[in-house]
């Protein structure tokens, strides 16, 4: 249920952000750092205690490295709303259909992690869709390679990270919420602040948006606690699938013949390499 819910939450986060695109992406993203850190802090609170703080206590080293990849997923949070609220949820989509496939590629080049004949398949054939919808369109899809590329390095710079998810995150925010507080002063100095202008739905969402972001990420954390990591790889399906099928059918964004190409590709590919990774995983506990 953790699972479903987290996954959910994240196939529908367009639904949300486009109750606030009169809002700039930058703004939200800020307020998105800003109101996550009271509620990262108070969830680490009632979990563990003031224990939590003992956890915070971090090498020097540590923590500039999670000031990259803080700025990594922040990018990847500016990208993924400017999508949304400029009517590219399609883009969205395709880029975290890709992201899996992308992490096997990361973790071939910088982990020296040995990619099986499948996965290499199907790493070519995604790209091949990826290079044919940009032949398509006439320009790469840079928004759904941005996407899967900023939170595939992101993912890469944690896994090297002896640090929780939570608190990583925490620290993450904190470390850029100097950077979100001195752009929303610059706003409101300039007369461009959308939070309290009067809109009172306006100024409910934009403190929610911290909440849209740490809720998927506790069930996350409750469901990678109790199931296997081959079991949690499928349900990252569904927020991509539930945005295609928002995009399309609800937006009424354009489907081309070069989506269809790949996406069909691409769906492919995950087709391939998961069903590899089930029959390894049976043959492991078999063994």
């Amino acid at each position: 249920m953790a699972a479903l819910a987290a996954y959910i939450l994240w196939g529908l986060a367009p639904i949300y952000f486009k109750q606030i695109q009169s809002v700039s992406a930058t703004e939200i993203i800020a307020h998105r750092i800003l109101w996550s850190i009271p509620m990262l802090a108070g969830f680490l609170l009632f979990r563990e205690g003031f224990g939590f703080l003992q956890r915070m206590r971090l090498p020097f080293r540590t923590i500039l490295i999670l000031l990259v990849s803080g700025t990594l997923v922040a990018t990847n949070w500016l990208i993924f709303v400017w999508a949304v609220t400029h009517d590219q949820v399609l883009a969205t989509s395709l880029g975290y259909f890709i992201g899996p496939l992308v992490n096997f590629l990361l973790g071939f080049l910088f982990l020296k992690e040995r990619l099986t004949l499948i996965q290499t398949i199907g790493v070519l054939i995604a790209a091949l869709g990826t290079v044919y919808l940009g032949w398509f369109l006439g320009t790469p899809p840079w928004v759904s390679l941005a996407l899967a590329f900023s939170f595939g390095f992101y993912g890469l710079i944690r896994k090297m990270l002896d640090v929780g998810p939570m608190i990583g995150l925490l620290w993450e925010t904190l470390l850029l919420a100097p950077l979100a507080l001195l752009f929303i002063i610059w706003s409101a100095q300039r007369g461009a602040l959308e939070f309290a202008s009067g809109d009172i739905q306006i100024d409910v969402l934009l403190v929610l948006a911290g909440l849209v972001t740490i809720l998927p990420l506790i069930w996350f954390n409750v469901a990678a606690r109790a199931l296997r990591l081959s079991t949690l790889g499928f349900f990252q399906y569904i927020a991509p699938s539930l945005t295609f099928l928002l995009s399309v059918f609800v937006y009424g964004e354009l489907f081309t013949r070069g989506h269809a190409v790949a996406f069909a590709c691409i769906w492919f590919a995950l087709a391939l390499v998961s069903v590899e990774s089930l029959l390894r995983s049976r043959r492991s506990r078999a063994s």
